[in-house]
C-alpha cells in the first residue's frame, strides 16, 4: 500500500495510518522550507514503518534544500530511501 503525504509536516496521526493501513511505500516531503525537512520525514517514518520512502518536494527551487541523501543518513539503514526522477518507475 502506498501513503502520500502531500505538503503536510509530520503529525501523531501518522501512527494511526500505520496501525489501520500498514502502508509499506510512502512518498515524503523533505524540501524543509514549505514542507516537512529531512529530520521531520526521519520521525513521520518511524510512526509509519515503511519499507521504502519515495521522497517528494525537494530540490526544485533554492528553498528545497532537503535531500535523500539526509533523510537515509537520519534514517540509517532501517529504510530504502529511493532517489528517483520523473519517469523512472519504482520494482
Amino acid at each position: 500500500m502506498l501513503y502520500h503525504a502531500g505538503d503536510t509536516a509530520v503529525f501523531g496521526d501518522m501512527k494511526l495510518i500505520a496501525t489501520l493501513y500498514r502502508p509499506d511505500t510512502v512518498m515524503l516531503p523533505i524540501g524543509g522550507h514549505f514542507t516537512m525537512g529531512p529530520r521531520e520525514a526521519a520521525l513521520a517514518a518511524r510512526f509509519l514503518e515503511p519499507e521504502t520512502i519515495l521522497p517528494i518536494h525537494f530540490g526544485t527551487i533554492p528553498q528545497l534544500k532537503g535531500t535523500p541523501e539526509e533523510l537515509a543518513a537520519l534514517l540509517g539503514t532501517s529504510v530504502r530511501v529511493v532517489r528517483w526522477s520523473p519517469g523512472e518507475t519504482l520494482s
